[in-house]
C-alpha cells in the first residue's frame, strides 16, 4: 500500500503547480479549434455522419497544431495534433469511397428513399437487399399476368415499384396493388422454406408495371446469413398482409347494410350456422387473406379501370 501511495502521490505532487496564470487569453486559432471539436462531436451514424464527424475533428486538429506551432512553440504538441489530423484524413477519404462506390440505380434509389430509409435501413445493408435481386428491375406490360390463378408455382417474392396491379379470383375482382406492395405477400407467407405451392389468384398488369424480383431460395439464403434482414421483411410482409386484408375488408359486407370485419373471430359461425366452425391456422396456406371470404357480397358495382 505504501508503495502504491507513493506512486499515486508522485503523479500527482510530482509537478510544479501554477502559481500565477496568463493574463490573456490564447490566441483565435485555439479557440476556433475548441469550437471545432464541440460542434464535431455532435455529428450523427451512418456514412454521412462519420464524414461530418472526421471532417470537423480533422479541421480542428489541424489549427491546434496550428497553433502549437505558431503560438506555443511545442514539437510534441503540433506532432500529436497532426498525427490525428492525419487520421481524421484518411478516415474521412475512406469513407467517401464506401459512399461512392454505395451507389443504385435510379429506380432503387427512389425505393430506398421511400421505403428503406425511413425504417433506418443504412446504405451498406440494402446493398445486400438489392445485390440480392441482381439490381434489376422487371418490366411487366399492360394486361401481361404476373401469375395466373393455379398455375404460376410461388418461387420469388416481387415488390412492385410502379404501375397498378389487379387482384382476381374465378375472375371476380378483389384488389389492386399499388406502388410500394408486395405482389405476392400472402403466398410467400403461406408456405415454409422447404415447401411449393402454386397462386390461388391472378394478377394482372392494369398499366405498365415495374417491379423487383427476388429468387425464393436465394432470399432464403440472404436471411439466413443476416438474421436483421429476416425480420425486416418479416415485418415489410406482415404489414402489407395487413393492408391487403383490409382492402378486402373494404369491398365487401355481411347484408342489411353491416360492413364485414375481419376481425370477428365467429363470422363464419354466424353467417353460416350450417357450417362447422374452421378453426383458425397460423399460416396463410389454408386461408389466404387474398381470398374473399365465403357468404358475403360486394359492395356494389366497381370499375377495373381508373
Amino acid at each position: 500500500m505504501g508503495e502504491n501511495a507513493s506512486f499515486w502521490e508522485s503523479l500527482i505532487y510530482a509537478h510544479p503547480t501554477c502559481t500565477t496564470w496568463k493574463q490573456e487569453a490564447e490566441g483565435s486559432i485555439y479557440h476556433l479549434a475548441s469550437i471545432l471539436f464541440v460542434v464535431g462531436f455532435m455529428g450523427g451514424s451512418g456514412f454521412f455522419g462519420l464524414l461530418y464527424v472526421f471532417s470537423l475533428l480533422g479541421l480542428g486538429f489541424l489549427c491546434s497544431s496550428v497553433w502549437a506551432w505558431l503560438d506555443v512553440c511545442a514539437a510534441d504538441i503540433f506532432s500529436w495534433n497532426f498525427i490525428l489530423f492525419a487520421i481524421c484524413f484518411v478516415q474521412f477519404i475512406y469513407v467517401t469511397y464506401q459512399v461512392r462506390s454505395v451507389s443504385f440505380d435510379k429506380e432503387f434509389q427512389e425505393l430506398y428513399s421511400a421505403l428503406f430509409q425511413p425504417l433506418g435501413i443504412s446504405l451498406t445493408v440494402y446493398r445486400k437487399i438489392v445485390l440480392c435481386c441482381d439490381a434489376e428491375v422487371v418490366t411487366l406490360e399492360k394486361e401481361h399476368c404476373y401469375a395466373m390463378q393455379g398455375k404460376t408455382p410461388i418461387d420469388k417474392l416481387s415488390l412492385l415499384v410502379s404501375g397498378r396491379i389487379r387482384v382476381t379470383v374465378d375472375g371476380e375482382f378483389l384488389h389492386y396493388i399499388f406502388p410500394l406492395q408486395f405482389l405476392d405477400s400472402p403466398e410467400w407467407d403461406s408456405l415454409r422454406p422447404t415447401e411449393e405451392g402454386i397462386f390461388q389468384v391472378t394478377l394482372t398488369a392494369e398499366t405498365d408495371c415495374r417491379y423487383v424480383a427476388w429468387r425464393r431460395k436465394k432470399l432464403y439464403l440472404l436471411f439466413a446469413k443476416h438474421r436483421f434482414i429476416s425480420r425486416l421483411f418479416s415485418i415489410l410482409i406482415g404489414s402489407d398482409i395487413a393492408e391487403k386484408l383490409y382492402a378486402l375488408n373494404d369491398r365487401v359486407h355481411v347484408g342489411k347494410g353491416f360492413r364485414y370485419d375481419i376481425r370477428l373471430p365467429n363470422f363464419y359461425h354466424v353467417s353460416l350456422p350450417e357450417t362447422p366452425p374452421v378453426q383458425p391456422s397460423h399460416r396463410l396456406q389454408r386461408g389466404s387473406p387474398r381470398r374473399k371470404p365465403t357468404g358475403v357480397t360486394n359492395c356494389g358495382s366497381f370499375s377495373t379501370h381508373s
